[in-house]
């Protein structure tokens, strides 16, 4: 039998819900009827019993269902109209074809690899509307288990939220698996101590005297990165046509990218917006040097070997390494020449607005980390000023004769001008 409870709306009118129950698997459903005005209590009783009667009956038959019942009902039909029914027939069907619209080709590469590789032999072959939340963590959990980095179980992570998100937006799923799927953390094994992002001026003034003995492309390759900060890509998209040898300056107007699905090819830099870029005396007298090896014709500065072609993108990462065991240097990585620009840079004085319009950032607050964590010499000073702060503090009720403190004083600052000066040296090339 329904149960029925009257009750009042705000404005005073009164109505009867009536609520039928269907078993502990699904919730119950309810219905209001509003009393007619004028009706006497005998008259609402005995048309409360038959309109109750009916909506049990229209319950008990299916005819009414609730709306999320509803939604699903929708969505199993578009679903079954679409001829798409598990998680891989959504991702190669809607997922990535709206992707071609909202991401670049990097990105949709990285989003099909992994969907490849970890999701669809996983839940690929499960239907979308039946994949449940404790399926996609046994996934993430397996991968860490089998001791897949952070940031490859954290990416597949947020390839599935973005699937899953547009399925529900969609009206393909009822509801989103990925609420209740934690973000995964890192193994406590894998949870290593900070390294140095950047480079030291002694480790700079390594890497230039190395570079010496090194072939002149690769001379202003590296050359040009640690004076301008600018990004692999952006480096091996500059044509002979952007750069200003009278103004030194170049204008970072492309980036040079590779996929497998498409080969090389030019896309936009990663902020999307062209910049201009000061560069170097020295860095200049590289570049005409490659000019006037590579004659009339050249395109790009930057060209694979015999040929006119630009430089394939991988190819500084396998130099990279085979300079590093050449000379010793450990670590030595393509963009910690981009951390050192932004470094020594800011040290110096440099403000942070403008050397994050140089770098291409998108909000300053990414240069700001990226100085953060590479300057070692700025934490250890910032820890110099706290202590010697505290102990003026101290010290104020007996202060130290004054010709100690001058002396003092003059030492900090000639240790401060020294370091500055030494930063500053590093991205200095000196004329041989």
């Amino acid at each position: 039998m329904p149960s029925v409870r009257r009750y009042e709306t705000k404005d005073g009118r009164a109505y009867y819900l009536i609520r039928v129950r269907r078993g502990r698997e699904k919730s119950a459903l309810s219905r209001r009827w509003y009393v007619p005005d004028g009706w006497s209590q005998r008259a609402i009783d005995r048309e409360l019993a038959k309109v109750s009667a009916e909506f049990e009956r229209q319950v008990q038959a299916g005819e009414v269902i609730s709306r999320d019942e509803k939604r699903l009902q929708a969505a199993q039909e578009a679903a079954e109209a679409a001829k798409i029914v598990t998680l891989r027939q959504y991702g190669e069907k809607v997922f990535m074809p709206a992707k071609t619209l909202t991401a670049t080709e990097n990105t949709r590469a990285s989003f099909q690899g992994n969907l490849d590789k970890w999701v669809y032999p996983a839940i690929g072959d499960i239907k979308l509307p039946e994949i449940t939340s404790a399926q996609i963590s046994a996934l993430l959990l397996d991968m860490q288990g089998k001791g897949k980095a952070h940031a490859t179980v954290v990416k597949v992570y947020t390839i599935l939220n973005s699937l899953f998100k547009m399925a529900y937006l969609s009206d393909m799923i009822v509801r989103n698996p990925m609420d209740k799927v934690e973000r995964p953390k890192p193994r406590k094994d894998e949870i290593k101590p900070q390294t140095a992002q950047a480079y030291t001026a002694q480790e700079v003034r390594d890497i230039l005297t190395a570079l010496e003995g090194e072939p002149l492309k690769w001379r202003a390759f590296i050359h040009l990165r640690m004076d301008t900060g600018v990004r692999r890509g952006e480096a091996l998209a500059v044509q002979w046509e952007d750069i200003d040898f009278q103004e030194n300056t170049i204008l970072i107007c492309r980036n040079l990218c590779y996929t497998p699905g498409k080969g090389i090819y030019l896309d936009t830099p990663k902020n999307g917006r062209c910049r201009m870029v000061d560069v170097g005396e020295d860095t200049l007298q590289l570049l005409k040097q490659i000019r006037e090896q590579q004659g009339a014709g050249g395109k790009y500065i930057f060209t694979q070997d015999n040929s006119l072609d630009p430089m394939h993108p991988t190819s500084p990462t396998h130099y990279f390494r085979q300079f590093s065991k050449r000379n010793g240097i450990k670590d030595f990585h393509p963009h910690k020449l981009r951390h050192t620009f932004a470094s020594v840079a800011i040290t110096a004085g440099a403000d942070v607005v403008s050397v994050s319009e140089t770098l291409g950032h998108s909000d300053t607050a990414v240069t700001l980390r990226m100085y953060t964590h590479a300057n070692d010499e700025s934490r250890r000073r910032a820890s110099r000023i706290f202590r010697d702060a505290i102990q003026k503090d101290t010290q104020k009720d007996t202060p130290p004769p004054e010709k100690d403190t001058h002396k003092a004083d003059a030492d900090y600052n000639s240790t401060q001008q020294e370091n500055l000066d030494t930063l500053r040296a590093a991205m200095i090339i000196e004329d041989k």
